[in-house]
Formats: structure tokens, C-alpha cells, sequence
């Protein structure tokens, strides 16, 4: 069902640029600065609870999970369902965290440039589909945390959703961000038992889900301006 010629959609960007107020350089810087400020305490609220597991876990024996670490996804258990929240939040030590860092400051960044309603509908997408992925795939047994899953589904998201939306500007970015992080994506192959190749896998399947429902809309006027076209005759 449509009103008023607009049809249904799952873009809140597009919604609310139809409210918006201001002029679009206003607009624009506004994205900027909300998007820097909201990965930059995303990643500072890492930190945090990272410091929080440390402190917790001071008396904690060697070789045992610190103790916010055993909120993680455990496989196929009830009990670790919950883990599928919790488990980006959470990082096995600072050298976990250190090597997600970086990756989460850009790809987040530019997945939020895209508009901030439509990088969090991504990101709840990715966030999701990898633990869901990560509790029915993984080893028995095992806990899976970190926020490296997060990181692979923005990177296809970015890669992805230029091709889906048929737009040169996003496109452009894609192929950059893939000559710069492409290789990965070897991630998602089964590589150092230690490592959750599942977590990785499933959040970039959730990046490509997430890129193809947000560009709902751009591929909806592509199929109304193809029938609006007359058929030529001869």
C-alpha cells in the first residue's frame, strides 16, 4: 500500500530526509559529525568494558575466561542465546580489541556517513545475523566474542550495497574499501581454531543481507522507471 505516491519502505534515511529541515550542507555536516561522534563512543565504550573484564578477572587462573568473556555465544546452547547480544561488546584481552580498532573507526565511520538511520538499521542487521549464524554453526563446547563480526559485515555492506543501489558514488567507495581491506575476507575460511571464523562469515553474509534490504527503495524507482518507459514501435 502506498499514500500519496510514496510507497512502503525499510530506508529510515530516506524517511527522514522526506522530514528534514535545513539546507543540505547543514544536512550534511550534521551526518558528519553525528556519525564521528557515535563510532568514536562505540569504540570508547569497548574500551570501558574491556577495563571492566580486567578489573573483574584480576584474580582469575590462568587460562580461564575473564569473567565477562563467558557472556559470549555458546553454540546450540540455551543458556548462551543471550551471547548473541553481548558477544561484539566483548573482546578475549587487549590485543583482541587493538586488532579490531582500527577496522571498526573507518569501515563504521563511512557505513555511518551513508546516513545514520540506515548505518544502525545495518549494523542491527549484521549484528544479528552473525550470532544467530555464529549459535547454530559453531563448535559445541566453544564461546565466540569480539566485535570482529561486525567489522566483516560492514566491509561487505560498503562492498555491496553500490551494486544493489546501481549508484556510482557508492560503487566508488566499495572498490576502495576493498583495495584496502579486502584481503580480510580470507577470514571467512576456517584458518586458526582460535580464531571465529563462523562470527566472520555470518556477519559478511549479514553485510550483503543488510546492503540488499537498504537499497529497497533505489532498486523500487529502477523497476517503476523500466515499466514507465514507452516500448518502442516500429
Amino acid at each position: 500500500m502506498s499514500v500519496g505516491g510514496i510507497g512502503a519502505s525499510f530506508d529510515p534515511d530516506r524517511i527522514a530526509g522526506l522530514q528534514g529541515r535545513g539546507s543540505v550542507p547543514a544536512r550534511r555536516k550534521a551526518v558528519w559529525a553525528q556519525a564521528g561522534v557515535l563510532i568514536l563512543g562505540f569504540v570508547a565504550a569497548l574500551y570501558v568494558i574491556e577495563g571492566i573484564d580486567v578489573i573483574l578477572s584480576r584474580d582469575q587462573p590462568p587460562g580461564t575466561l575473564n569473567q565477562l568473556d563467558g557472556a559470549g555465544i555458546e553454540p546450540r546452547e540455551m543458556s548462551g542465546l543471550d551471547g548473541i547480544l553481548w558477544a561484539p561488546l566483548l573482546h578475549g584481552g587487549w590485543d583482541h580489541l587493538l586488532a579490531n580498532t582500527l577496522p571498526l573507526l573507518v569501515l563504521g565511520f563511512v557505513v555511518l556517513l551513508s546516513g545514520i538511520g540506515r548505518g544502525l538499521a545495518a549494523t542491527a542487521i549484521i549484528w544479528v545475523v552473525a550470532g544467530v549464524g555464529t549459535w547454530l554453526t559453531a563448535s559445541s563446547g566453544s564461546v565466540h566474542l569480539g566485535a570482529s563480526s561486525i567489522v566483516f559485515g560492514w566491509l561487505t555492506y560498503l562492498i555491496c550495497r553500490g551494486w544493489f543501489a546501481r549508484n556510482v558514488g557508492q560503487i566508488v567507495i566499495g572498490l576502495v574499501i576493498f583495495l584496502i581491506y579486502g584481503s580480510m575476507l580470507w577470514g571467512v575460511l576456517p584458518s586458526d581454531p582460535r580464531i571465529s571464523w563462523q562470527g566472520h562469515l555470518f556477519g559478511a553474509v549479514g553485510g550483503v543481507l543488510a546492503g540488499w534490504v537498504l537499497s529497497s527503495d533505489e532498486r523500487r524507482r529502477r523497476r517503476g522507471a523500466s515499466v514507465g518507459r514507452a516500448v518502442p514501435t516500429r
